[in-house]
């Protein structure tokens, strides 16, 4: 069975906007890379503004979706992933971030 540790898990809300992080390491086949991760800005009850995925790594690989759009990215490891969802998400949004809940 694999094992998860959750690194981080919330979720913060302002003025109709989202920020939902979730950083699992895990040793499930399914994620190679070692990491479970969603990392998404979005609008409330609506589009994704940006959100970076692993959901099927196996298949797909590392996804970037931004406005509907989606590419497939090279993992840079999870440290500079989430260091680049931070800087793009600060810089598509008007809401200011709390990066540490």
């Amino acid at each position: 069975m694999a094992s998860y540790t959750t690194i981080e898990d919330w979720r913060d809300v302002k003025d109709g906007y989202v920020v939902a992080v979730t950083i699992r390491q895990t040793d499930d086949e399914k994620y190679p890379c070692g990491w479970d991760y969603s990392l998404h800005l979005g609008e409330v009850g609506g589009d994704t503004i940006l959100r970076y995925d692993n959901a099927h790594e196996r298949t797909k690989g590392h996804e970037r979706h931004i406005h509907g759009d989606v590419e497939y990215i090279e993992f840079p490891g999870m440290l500079t992933l989430y260091d680049r969802f931070k800087e793009e998400a600060t810089e598509l949004s008007p809401v200011s971030w709390n990066w540490s809940p």
